[in-house]
Order: C-alpha cells, then sequence, then structure tokens
C-alpha cells in the first residue's frame, strides 16, 4: 500500500537519526528525488500541495464584458438574466470569441456572479441567525407527503405537523388531502391535543389554504376569509414566510421534524386497514418522543413542554365548524358527487339540493336540519361509496335489479349483508318465487332502520331454525332478543320461538291472534244467554185487519 506524504516524511526522518543514513542513501531507499529528502529533514510537516488556478489567457479580453453583463442582470426581471449558454453564444455572435470553450465561460461566472452581487451590496453571504423563543408564545405548522399502504393499495396522504418552537413538542395527523378542511381540522387536533394555543404567532408558508393573494409590498398577504374567520375565533396570529427556500429556512424547526419523523416512525412504509388506524400509531410515537433531548439540550421534550402549557391560552368554550359547506344536486341514481367521489342518498331525495358538511375524514349529508347519512371519506378519486338501505324503497318496485346491485355488493363486502341475510333469501325463493323473495327480504332489511343489526340478524336464525321467513316472526324474535340484551342475558337460539309449525306437506304458521288467545287464563264466566229477549217475541206487531 503506497505511503501519504506524511507517512513517508516521518519513516525518512526515524532513518536519519536512527541509522545515520545520508541524503542520497535515503533518496535511494525510498525511490524519491533528494530534494524531497531534504524537505523531510527539515520539517515534519509536508508543504500543503496548492492547486493552481486554470486561467485561460484567451478570455482575460472579455472578462470586462462578462462583469458588465453580470452587473447588468441585478435589475433585470429574474426569469430573463444571462446564463452561461446566453453569454457564451453573445461572446461568439458579438465579440468575435472563437477560440475560447464554453467550459472556461461557465467556470467563470459560476466564480464571478456571487462575488459581483457581494460587491454591489446586494446580499452577503447566506448567515444563518440563531432565534430564541419564548415558552408558549410560538408554533410553526406544515404539510409533509407520505405513502401508505391503505387497505392493500399504495396511497399518497399529507401529514400534518404542528410544533411548538421552544419546547419541541410536535402533534402530527395523517389525512386523506391537504385541503383547507385537513389545515382546520389538524389545528383543532393539536390545540385539543396540548391543551391551549400559543399567545403569540404561528409561522406557515404561503399555502392556498390560508393565503388566497401574496402583495408585493414585504409579508402582506390577503387571508382565505374562512381561515381569517377560524383565526378569529381561536385568537391568534399567523407571520408568514418569505417565498422560495428562503421562507422554508423560516420555520426550519418543522420543516426538520416532518422528515425526522416520517424517517424514524413511518419507515417502512405503514400497512394499514385504515387512516384512523395509522394515526393511533402515530399518537403512541408522540407520547414515546417526550423523552427525547433535542440537540445537546439538558431537558428532554417532555419536560420542557412541562414548563410550557400552563402559559397556553385556553380554548374556547364553543366549537368552531371546521368542515366545508356543499350543497350538491342528487342525480337520478340517488347519489352526491363530491370532491370527483360518490356516495348515494335515500331515493326520496333524489332531483332535490342536500346540504353537505365535508371534513378531512368524514362527509356528512343533511336534508335541511335532519341528518341522513355520514361516510368516512373517499381516498381515491372516483370512489363510490353506496348504502343498499338508501335503495330499499325503489328496489320494492323493482325486485329484479336487487342481485346485480353495486350496494348489495358493497354491503356483501362490508359484512352488512350477513349469511343470516342470504340464508333467508334463498329459503324465500323456494317458498315464493324470485319477485316475492326478494320482497320478503326487503321488509326483513328494513327492519334494521329502527332495530338493533344484532338484534335482527339473530330473529333471522331463530325463525329460519323453524323453517320460517315472514317478516313479523323476525321482528318478534328480534324483540326477544333486544329484551334478553337489556336484561344483560344472552339470547338462546335453541328456545322455542313464538311460532309453531305444521307438520304437513304445506308447512303454515300458526297465527299470532290464536297465539295469543292461547296462552290467556281459561275464563270460568258463564257463556252469555239471550233468554230474556224471548219475552218480546210474545206482542206480535198489529196488522191492518187486526186493527179494523
Amino acid at each position: 500500500m503506497a505511503l501519504t506524504k506524511a507517512e513517508l516524511f516521518e519513516q525518512i526522518r526515524r532513518d536519519s537519526w536512527r541509522e545515520g543514513l545520508s541524503v542520497r542513501a535515503l533518496a535511494r531507499k525510498y525511490g524519491v528525488h533528494r530534494r524531497l529528502v531534504r524537505e523531510a529533514l527539515t520539517r515534519a510537516e509536508p508543504t500543503p500541495r496548492r492547486t493552481p488556478q486554470r486561467r485561460s489567457a484567451q478570455l482575460e479580453p472579455f472578462k470586462k464584458v462578462i462583469d458588465e453583463w453580470l452587473r447588468a442582470d441585478l435589475d433585470a426581471p429574474r426569469k430573463q438574466r444571462h446564463t452561461s449558454t446566453r453569454i457564451h453564444r453573445r461572446l461568439v455572435d458579438e465579440q468575435g470569441m472563437g477560440e475560447v470553450s464554453y467550459s472556461a465561460v461557465r467556470d467563470y461566472v459560476a466564480r464571478r456572479k456571487p462575488e459581483i452581487w457581494i460587491e454591489e451590496g446586494r446580499g452577503p453571504a447566506q448567515v444563518f441567525i440563531p432565534q430564541h423563543h419564548p415558552p408558549g408564545r410560538e408554533a410553526e405548522v406544515d404539510f409533509g407527503e407520505l405513502w401508505v399502504r391503505l387497505a392493500g393499495v399504495m396511497t399518497v396522504c399529507y401529514l400534518f405537523a404542528y410544533r411548538m418552537s421552544y419546547s419541541g413538542k410536535a402533534v402530527h395527523k395523517v389525512f386523506a388531502t391537504c385541503g383547507q378542511e385537513a389545515f382546520l381540522e389538524g389545528h383543532v387536533h393539536a390545540f385539543t391535543t396540548l391543551g391551549g394555543i400559543p399567545t403569540g404567532h404561528i409561522r406557515y408558508d404561503n399555502l392556498t389554504s390560508a393565503v388566497s393573494r401574496l402583495l408585493f409590498h414585504g409579508r402582506a398577504r390577503v387571508e382565505n376569509p374562512r381561515w381569517l374567520l377560524f383565526r378569529s375565533h381561536h385568537q391568534f396570529e399567523a407571520f408568514y414566510c418569505q417565498r422560495g427556500i428562503d421562507g422554508a429556512h423560516e420555520k426550519g424547526g418543522v420543516e426538520g421534524q416532518i422528515g425526522y419523523f416520517r424517517r424514524n416512525y413511518l419507515v417502512p412504509v405503514p400497512e394499514v386497514d385504515s387512516l384512523a388506524e395509522l394515526n393511533a400509531r402515530i399518537a403512541l410515537a408522540e407520547q414515546a418522543e417526550d423523552a427525547r433531548r433535542i440537540g445537546a439540550r439538558i431537558r428532554t421534550i417532555g419536560q420542557d413542554f412541562a414548563s410550557e402549557a400552563p402559559l397556553l391560552r385556553p380554548l374556547p368554550a364553543d366549537r368552531f365548524e371546521i368542515g366545508l359547506r356543499l350543497s350538491p344536486r342528487v342525480d337520478r341514481y340517488s347519489q352526491i358527487t363530491v370532491r370527483c367521489c360518490r356516495y348515494s342518498v335515500p331515493v326520496h331525495l333524489i332531483g332535490q339540493q342536500v346540504r353537505v358538511v365535508l371534513r378531512a375524514s368524514e362527509l356528512v349529508i343533511y336534508d335541511r336540519h335532519q341528518e341522513v347519512a355520514r361516510y368516512e371519506r373517499q381516498t381515491a378519486k372516483g370512489g363510490e361509496t353506496l348504502v343498499l338501505d338508501h335503495y330499499l324503497e325503489a328496489l320494492m318496485r323493482k325486485p329484479g335489479a336487487m342481485s346485480g346491485s353495486t350496494a348489495l355488493q358493497q354491503a356483501r363486502a362490508s359484512g352488512a349483508f350477513t349469511d343470516a341475510h342470504e340464508a333467508l333469501w334463498s329459503a324465500a325463493r323456494r317458498a315464493l318465487g324470485e319477485p316475492a323473495a326478494t320482497r320478503a327480504l326487503i321488509e326483513v332489511l328494513l327492519l334494521h332502520r329502527h332495530m338493533d343489526d344484532g338484534d335482527v340478524v339473530a330473529g333471522i336464525r331463530a325463525a329460519l331454525s323453524v323453517g320460517a321467513f315472514a317478516v313479523d316472526i323476525v321482528a318478534v324474535e328480534a324483540r326477544k332478543a333486544a329484551d334478553a340484551r337489556s336484561a344483560g342475558l344472552a339470547y338462546d337460539l335453541t328456545s322455542t320461538p313464538a311460532v309453531t309449525v305444521v307438520p304437513a306437506e304445506t308447512a303454515q304458521v300458526t297465527s299470532l291472534t290464536l297465539r295469543r288467545l292461547a296462552d290467556l287464563p281459561a275464563d270460568s264466566r258463564p257463556l252469555p244467554t239471550v233468554d230474556a229477549y224471548d219475552q218480546l217475541l210474545r206482542h206480535r206487531p198489529q196488522t191492518k185487519e187486526s186493527a179494523s
């Protein structure tokens, strides 16, 4: 292995004072020039090698012209300034420079451009000034992109990060969107988790959820009206950073926090069934972060925040509606379209406008002041969520559309349409035929609107155990299951249902009225008689002949 120059000097000096070798002998032993040996004997540290500065003699006459063009660029629009390619082309076309290469021009421009900016007083070298953040006064907010394997599908999501500037305490939440509804919900989540609001300001970049228009004078901004109402409700100030990369340095705490949290807690790519599951994991990770120390700090994040928390402003007593209000019209498929996704509503609302409150994680639909549906928000463009219950009235008129309906397929996939429903439908088909069986099934499905789902399923199983599928039998057994549940008892499906099965070829259920009469106690009173009225028969009405 080749020796470094410092190691070579050390060995030459060692052989000189140990073995007394001459300069010529040392040069012969190590295969170097005698000048190098004399240098090693004179000083232990080798002379640093100086890299010569490459100079182009052909470029010298044109350097003054290049400097003039670069100085003129100081007052030119940012997107219409000289590039190295443009300078080289102008030198060739206008100055008659033909022998100077493009690389020589490029190297000179790269070196001279920052020097000219400093010479003209347009800015010193970039300097970062350490900042002091008083406790409880400042925070920073930003969004970061995040990939999640959501229900088996790789999906891009957005990590909302809120960081207290003094303690470094951070709150995170993953959303399917980075729209204004997620922006506001992230703030409410952070305020609630930390138990208060900073008394100073919160730093932001110029995201459209907060800023409608940037003005050319300083940090003046035209804020989004809804964001302005949200700030006024929670009583805090907003500080907007500069545009571009320079503005990112003004909220470097949260910029670094997003990268740190993503690398340490979201690698490898999280695999979850829902964003709620992922946010539950994130909450546990935030608790673990309380024991971490930032940099060379003596106190942990949790200890610093404990002294900062009492200084926060309390949350307002009333709640601010963070959802976006929309008014879509219900189409002929009994669906509405919100942000390129479709959701079903009851069929009686077809053709009407409904009121929608769109939040970051859910969608609530109102008919005037009555809530008619509530959904988890779709994460993929073109998604479709249909509820079978919304179509039951229409399917009662069109039973043939039931088996192939998308709402039924989604109900099966979600588990709302259980094996008990399938068994009841099959039993009804064998006894009644297709259309009547579907109508019988729909009558049972309508019970879910005012009874517990588990009680209805228990009623279906009890009815099927005796070969019945009528809706009144299912309802009676469902009520029995509900009564047993309210009493804290387990409903026994093996008990005798409130029906009697006739073992004939055409099985028929006993009338419920006869069943109720059979359960009544025996009546010991005598049977009624009409003997007292027989005396009326002795007085015959007079005829015309007898009267004469």
